[in-house]
């Protein structure tokens, strides 16, 4: 199979970046140009000769630009088999010529879709018809016929032309099942779009298809472990979210920063005032909220600070100079912080001042916090869960104080705060808390009285006057029993257990409050 020479293209894009130059080149290598509509405009106000496909085809564009390229003198030429003798008698007795480059990409759904004000006949008029119908057919006659979907392609593609007058095999084939993902992602995006707006049953939120359309922001070194290879995707039209952060010093962010920068920013958003937390294996070993940025950084390294050596922080305010100069002290190490900002000299602290400064990891997201979508997918072996995603706002108004006792207006406060930083640790979960800090965390354990004794040995003295929070009901009094005996001063948790009469009695028989929330918060 020879290398069929590049004699005509045929153009139609969209996204008209490098065009130009592209075009430029093709027409210097003696390359004839087709186009239609807007991109025959851009060409030719660029200075470039181009045939107008309706004055090609005999037919003109009609319906307001909806049929332009869908003709078979176009078709037939794009998808002629250069080396089936019949075909090319049959172009020759119709007068057709043959296309062996197609340029397309394709009308900006996404974008368009992602507008807050699209409305739905603007969503319709953005299904582009013709531009998929030729990439397709492009694509399946690689053998002779070259695709470009993305102004990424074009220099390799115009080298090769330049060099030889054609394009190798090869390239080809590159293209064509690049081609093929391009057109695959666009018709996912408008049947997830449409199948949001219209496929739902009235009470059912999850479809009986779904999409994912992913793109690849690059590769990172290796996983979770060095021998696991790994890379960062972005999900397609989401906008503005952290993994389009801008990362300002140090080392290349690894795949278990990704996860703990994540779950700094799910965790630090949920708290009240200036909060910071610090993150160790996607739980937090220390939280805090303060009125200064300041006060709640000291608070949350001061939380458990053996195993903040070497965490992730996250900030919901810019990290300021007062921040900067407290994490440069000697003996503290940070692998990295997110924050919506850094003050001048807070960034001038960070990155000149403690001996990891070269290193740390310094990331800027200024989108606000909050999820992309009210779906959450877990991959398993051979498929997929999906749950909607924990977004439900605690109302302190529904709890229930179930006990004899009632917490002050201190303590409710700090049940609050407890609370909320339960809600993000890995189940089993429990907190312990006070002046608006983390003492203490018992996560991810098999019985709950564990995650409790991690919990109060954890906090040690602190305990004396704070406040314990779990994301589940205590089935059994003994977790209550410890608690008070270490000092414990009010519990938090969603009630709900057969047993919830014996945890209650133990409560009042050491004159603890305890606040029933109704909701339970397990994050496995």
């Amino acid at each position: 199979m020879s290398n069929v020479p590049i004699r005509r293209a045929v153009i139609s894009v969209s996204d008209k970046q490098g065009l130009a130059e592209f075009a430029r080149g093709l027409h210097a290598a003696g390359v004839e140009l087709y186009s239609t509509g807007g991109t025959r405009r851009y060409l030719e106000e660029a200075g470039l000769p181009v045939i107008d496909v309706a004055a090609y085809t005999g037919f003109p564009e009609m319906l307001d630009g909806r049929v332009k390229t869908l003709h078979p003198r176009i078709f037939a030429g794009i998808l002629c088999r250069h080396d089936h003798p019949e075909d090319l008698e049959t172009i020759a007795a119709h007068d057709i010529r043959t296309f062996e480059l197609v340029v397309v990409n394709l009308y900006p759904f996404e974008a368009t879709v992602a507008r807050p004000d699209a409305t739905f006949e603007q969503a319709i008029e953005n299904v582009d018809i013709g531009g998929p119908s030729l990439v397709r057919a492009a694509a399946k006659n690689h053998a002779f016929t070259t695709i470009c979907t993305d102004p990424s392609q074009y220099a390799a593609v115009l080298e090769q032309i330049v060099a030889g007058g054609s394009t190798t095999l090869d390239l080809r084939r590159r293209l064509m099942a690049e081609a093929y993902a391009h057109t695959a992602n666009y018709d996912r995006a408008i049947a997830a779009h449409f199948g949001r707006l219209i496929l739902a049953p009235p009470h059912e939120t999850f479809p009986e298809r779904i999409s994912i359309d992913l793109k690849k922001v690059g590769s990172l070194r290796y996983g979770e472990n060095p021998h696991q290879g790994a890379a960062l995707y972005e999900t397609v039209g989401t906008g503005a979210s952290l993994v389009d952060a801008e990362q300002l010093n140090g080392k290349e962010l690894s795949y278990n920063n990704w996860l703990d920068l994540d779950a700094a920013r799910r965790i630090v958003y949920g708290l009240p005032d200036a909060a910071v937390t610090v993150i160790k294996h996607n739980n937090p070993c220390g939280a805090a909220s303060a009125l200064e940025i300041g006060d709640a950084c000291r608070a949350a390294m001061e939380g458990d600070p053996l195993s903040a050596f070497g965490s992730i922080l996250g900030f919901n305010r810019p990290v300021d100079e007062a921040s900067a100069r407290y994490l440069a002290t000697p003996g503290l190490f940070v692998e990295a912080i997110v924050a919506p900002d850094f003050t001048a000299e807070a960034l001038r602290i960070l990155t000149t001042e403690p001996k990891w400064k070269s290193n740390v990891r310094l990331v800027r997201c200024r989108a606000p916090f909050g999820r992309t979508s009210v779906a959450e997918l877990r991959q398993l072996d051979g498929g997929f869960l999906m749950q909607d995603a924990d977004l439900s706002v605690d109302d302190p108004s529904t709890w229930q104080v179930v006990t004899a006792a009632s917490p002050d207006q201190a303590l409710l406060s700090e049940l609050q705060f407890g609370w909320a930083i339960c809600r993000y640790v890995k189940s089993n979960a429990i907190t312990v808390s006070r002046g608006r800090a983390l003492c203490g965390a018992g996560a991810g354990q098999m019985s709950r009285v564990d995650s409790v004794e991690i919990a109060l040995r954890k906090s040690g003295e602190r305990c004396r006057g704070a406040v314990l929070a779990s994301d589940a009901f205590f089935p059994f009094p003994d977790s209550v029993r410890l608690a008070a005996d270490a000092g414990i001063a009010a519990l938090i948790q969603p009630g709900g257990s057969k047993n919830d009469a014996e945890v209650i009695k133990a409560c009042d028989a050491r004159g603890l409050p305890m606040i029933f929330t109704g909701i339970r918060h397990f994050r496995h």
